[in-house]
C-alpha cells in the first residue's frame, strides 16, 4: 500500500463504529531492562516519561542534516515541514529510527515483549512558524483498540519553552478519552481537534528536551504545543508504537514493522526496510 493512502485521518464517525477500547491500560512491566521502576511508574501515573537519552551529538546532528536533506526535496515537489508522514515506509533511514533497538528497548518495558512500530512524522515548527498543536489526545485520531500504544517523540533540534516546546497536562490519561471540538481555520491549529479547559484535568507541564533525547506519552495523555514564534526551528520525529495484541482498522495493520517479539496473531504487516534512503 503506498504510503499517500495513509494521509487523510479516519472521520469521527467511521472511528465511532470500530467500539474501541478507549480505557488507559497501565504498564504491567515489573523487572524493566533500560527503564527503572520509578520511570515505569511514572509513565502509569503520570502518562509520560522524559528525558531519555538516544542518540549522541555526533548521531543527531547526521540525522538533522538528513532532515534538512529531505525537507529541501519535499518542499520542492510541494509540500510543507509537516507533510513527511507515514515516512518508514518510504525511507529506509526512517526505518532504521523506528527500529532503533535503543528506542525500542525503552518501549519495551512500557508495552511489553511484543511491540510494533506503525508511525513515524516529522513535526518540524519553522522559525516564526505561527502555528499551533491543541490540546488533543493521539488516540482520537487512531483506528487502534485497545488503547495500548505510546508516542516517542524525539528531538531533532533542541526544544525548549522558547521554541514551543511539547507540553503534557500531567496524569489526564486517567480520564479515559475526552470529548473534543473541531478546530477552526482561525486557531491556525496544525490539527484538527481541541480539548477546551484542559488544564481542569491536570497540571500543565513543560516538555524540553536537547537534541538526540526523547520522551514516551500514553496515547491517552492531553498534549499540544503553542506556537513557534521564535528565530529558532523546532524539529521533531514522532514515533508510533503499539503492544503486539493491539488491531489495527481501516487498512492500518499494513503500516506495520515487527520491531521486538514475534506475531502470534498474524494480524500486523511486518514492512521490510525501504531501499530508498
Amino acid at each position: 500500500m503506498a504510503q499517500s493512502e495513509f494521509k487523510v485521518l479516519p472521520e469521527a464517525d467511521d472511528l465511532q463504529k470500530i467500539g474501541r477500547d478507549l480505557r488507559f491500560h497501565p504498564s504491567m512491566t515489573t523487572h524493566p531492562k533500560v527503564l527503572t521502576r520509578e520511570q515505569v511508574e511514572g509513565f502509569n501515573v503520570d502518562g509520560y516519561v522524559r528525558p531519555l537519552p538516544i542518540y549522541t551529538p555526533e548521531e543527531i546532528t547526521g540525522i538533522r542534516n538528513y532532515f534538512n536533506d529531505l525537507l529541501k526535496k519535499v518542499v520542492k515537489a510541494g509540500g510543507d515541514s509537516y507533510s513527511i508522514s507515514s515516512a518508514h515506509l518510504r525511507y529506509g533511514k526512517v526505518w532504521d529510527i523506528l527500529t532503533n533497538p535503543k528506542i525500542v528497548a525503552c518501549v519495551k518495558d512500557i508495552l511489553g515483549e511484543n511491540v510494533i512500530g506503525w508511525g513515524s512524522h516529522f513535526f518540524c515548527k519553522m522559525p516564526g512558524d505561527g502555528k499551533a498543536v491543541a490540546w488533543h489526545q493521539d488516540s482520537s485520531y487512531w483506528p487502534l483498540t485497545p488503547t495500548k500504544a505510546v508516542t516517542v517523540w524525539l528531538a531533532i533540534d533542541d526544544a525548549d519553552p522558547e521554541n514551543a516546546n511539547m507540553r503534557f497536562v500531567k496524569g489526564s490519561h486517567h480520564f479515559g478519552h475526552l470529548t473534543y471540538r473541531e478546530s477552526s481555520a482561525e486557531e491556525h491549529n496544525i490539527l484538527n481537534q481541541s480539548v477546551d479547559n484542559a488544564e481542569q484535568y491536570g497540571e500543565v507541564v513543560d516538555n524540553p528536551l536537547k537534541a538526540g533525547e526523547a520522551s514516551i506519552h500514553s496515547d491517552l495523555l492531553l498534549h499540544g504545543s503553542e506556537a513557534n514564534i521564535s528565530t529558532r526551528r523546532r524539529c521533531a520525529l514522532t514515533l508510533r508504537y503499539a503492544a503486539a495484541d493491539v488491531k489495527a482498522h481501516m487498512g492500518w495493520n499494513q503500516k506495520g514493522v515487527w520491531v521486538a517479539g514475534k506475531d502470534e496473531s498474524d494480524h500486523w504487516l511486518n514492512r521490510e526496510r525501504p531501499s530508498l534512503d
